[in-house]
């Protein structure tokens, strides 16, 4: 048992002599803290068993780690807390003119009852746990760590998610890390602890190995990164918890000292405040009883007034204000586009339900307008977006799929009203509100260009469908390339990540997920075990994206990949099923399949034209041309 490795001094001489030759572990520069040497890691002494008991609590460790000369206590606590009961004992029997008691002499010097105690308390224990660990056992679940491992998958990273917590300060947390975590290979009564490092990476998630275990890989195991229980190296000098090594090999090294010395110095570990910013990193404006305008799920033309009613991981459950019984919610995160704060549609000219409700309920506010996402300011003073304009835009009845589009009205502040052609409602009910910057609108042409399939407008007969042929018949204008948001940023997805997605139809489901397809800054999420004609268009920065392990911190529910029974009769009852979440979520949703090339325009660099010219000889009024190598 050791006191902890203290990496917080580097003046003493480094003691990396060892029986058994260790790789050197050199430095690696890095944002990370470095593991210095100070040479105070306790170990076996040599030439004995360094097996002891502490006389006061019964705990067993390793004899040079336990205090006083005589090694006889595990803490400085135990021996003053000895002592302390000695004296009082004593002092008890000579008031009362008595020889010691029983009691008095057992206190002051019977370690082999003290032994004998410990190790009944320890047997009871040992059964304790054994029926606590069949008690917890789950008949049956998820485990993306079993998922990762027998699949060979690669999840997501974490610095792949801005709005999530440490998205922005993950650093250089890598393979290789090194943390204190619990020691479960240990027969110990109480909670110790060991270093390990970490093997893989899956988004929060950490497959880790115990040092000393080198490339067996018997005993690794899975835990969340974020967890309680994960502390730099160092902790447990500074908490006073004992380290002891793995049962396993507790006697592959007669110096463990030396081990850890040469293991250690310059390897990598968590900064000293990670917990601090993982806990701040989950702390949220949003609160209950706020209030604020959501999209109006049935008519997403318009807005209405709904209550926060619970927070989870960022995560907004909205009770439309009017619904008495709170069955009527709507699920989005604290950052979705979806949201904003009262008043913001008549600001904008958009339109609004008005509430029956002629006051605001007692406890409800106002949520505060800084809360909100922000968007990127435009001009409208120059060239910009008109009525009747035509484009590309993901319809979000169907976010499978990319179809020809008309602008219908020209709010304030750079937002548009989307209609999908040949499917609108006459009273433009389905009209939804995207802004001019928004990822999920497009200039024509750009399906074309990057082998998407473009949904034509409903029962146009023309096929293929060809974008300078339906501008002509329906007399109208591509809208300008130029308006469009052309940045790409640094995403750092690529195809067959893993992680977990809201599925935006049921948009209070979490799911296993997986990117399959990346066009710039657009994201292709396939719902694990589903059909692909449920897969989703999602842009890179969305807040309905989550690392691996996302739900396990936050306490969310996942929703599992569907399982292979399911999978077979996917056809029938399933279709059924997704297409009832479809109507409840966001009214029927149209089902396109879509024939998808394999072959992916993954890093191209292309050019944003417009002519006249081109218009006549492509076929098509605006569209990305590839640049020339």
């Amino acid at each position: 048992m050791f006191d902890g490795y203290d990496s917080c001094s580097e003046d003493t001489s480094s003691s990396s002599s060892s029986d058994e030759s260790e790789e050197e572990v050199a430095p690696l520069p890095s944002s990370l803290p470095i593991i210095k040497n100070n040479g105070q890691v306790y170990t076996y002494p040599d030439g004995k068993s360094g097996m002891a008991t502490c006389e006061m609590c019964g705990m067993v460790g390793v004899r040079d780690a336990f205090y006083s000369k005589t090694k006889r206590f595990c803490s400085v606590s135990c021996s003053r807390s000895y002592s302390s009961n000695s004296k009082k004992a004593s002092i008890l029997a000579r008031l009362q003119g008595k020889p010691p008691t029983k009691k008095a002499k057992v206190l002051q010097k019977q370690p082999l009852v003290a032994k004998l105690a410990a190790y009944a308390q320890y047997q009871a224990t040992l059964q304790n746990q054994v029926k606590t660990k069949t008690a917890a056992v789950p008949v049956e679940g998820f485990s993306w760590g079993n998922y990762i491992t027998s699949n060979n998958l690669t999840a997501a990273p974490v610095s792949c998610f801005k709005h999530a917590p440490m998205g922005t300060c993950w650093g250089d947390i890598s393979e290789g890390v090194r943390v204190e975590v619990p020691n479960t290979d240990c027969s110990l009564p109480t909670k110790v602890f060991w270093i390990a490092g970490i093997v893989k990476l899956a988004g929060y998630n950490a497959l880790l190995r115990y040092e000393g275990f080198e490339n067996d890989s018997s005993i690794d195991f899975w835990c969340n990164v974020c967890g309680s229980d994960i502390h730099p190296v160092g902790w447990c000098a500074t908490s006073g918890k004992p380290l002891v090594p793995p049962r396993t090999i507790q006697h592959k090294y007669t110096n463990w000292k030396a081990f850890l010395v040469k293991r250690l110095t310059g390897a990598k570990t968590l900064p000293p405040d990670f917990s601090q910013k993982v806990s701040e990193g989950m702390q949220y404006p949003f609160k209950p009883s706020m209030r604020v305008e959501v999209v109006d799920k049935t008519h997403l033309c318009r807005t209405r007034v709904a209550v926060v009613d619970s927070v989870i991981g960022g995560r907004l459950r909205l009770v439309y204000e009017e619904s008495e019984d709170k069955t009527d919610d709507f699920w989005c995160h604290m950052y979705s586009p979806l949201i904003h704060h009262i008043g913001w549609s008549r600001s904008i000219g958009h339109r609004f339900k008005r509430s029956d409700i002629t006051k605001k309920q007692d406890g409800h506010y106002d949520a505060p307008p800084h809360l909100f996402a922000k968007v990127k300011e435009v001009d409208p003073s120059g060239e910009w977006f008109k009525e009747g304009m035509k484009l590309e835009a993901i319809d979000p009845l169907n976010l499978s799929a990319i179809c020809v589009a008309t602008i219908r009205k020209v709010l304030a502040d750079g937002y548009l009203m989307i209609g999908i052609d040949g499917s609108e409602a006459a009273d433009g009910s389905d009209w939804f509100c995207y802004h001019a910057t928004s990822p999920s609108i497009f200039p024509v042409g750009f399906c074309e260009i990057n082998a998407i399939e473009l949904t034509p407008p409903r029962g146009y007969a023309k096929l293929p469908f060809k974008w300078f042929d339906y501008l002509r018949e329906t007399d109208s204008i591509a809208a300008p390339v130029k308006l469009f948001n052309k940045e790409v940023p640094n995403h750092g997805f690529h195809i067959r990540m893993k992680l977990e997605a809201v599925d935006l139809m049921e948009p209070r489901l979490v799911c296993v997920a997986t990117v399959t397809r990346i066009i710039h800054r657009l994201l292709r999420i396939h719902f694990d075990g589903w059909e692909e004609e449920y897969d989703q268009w999602v842009d890179c920065e969305s807040p309905d994206l989550y690392p691996v392990g996302w739900c396990q911190l936050t306490g969310y529910q996942l929703q599992p990949p569907a399982p292979q029974t399911s999978r077979d009769s996917q056809s029938s009852s399933s279709k059924q099923k997704k297409k009832a979440k479809s109507q409840q979520y966001k009214g029927h949703k149209k089902m396109t399949s879509l024939q998808l090339k394999e072959e992916l325009l993954d890093g191209e660099e292309y050019n944003f034209l417009q002519g006249a010219s081109d218009q006549e000889s492509n076929g098509s009024a605006s569209y990305y041309i590839k640049q020339e190598p």
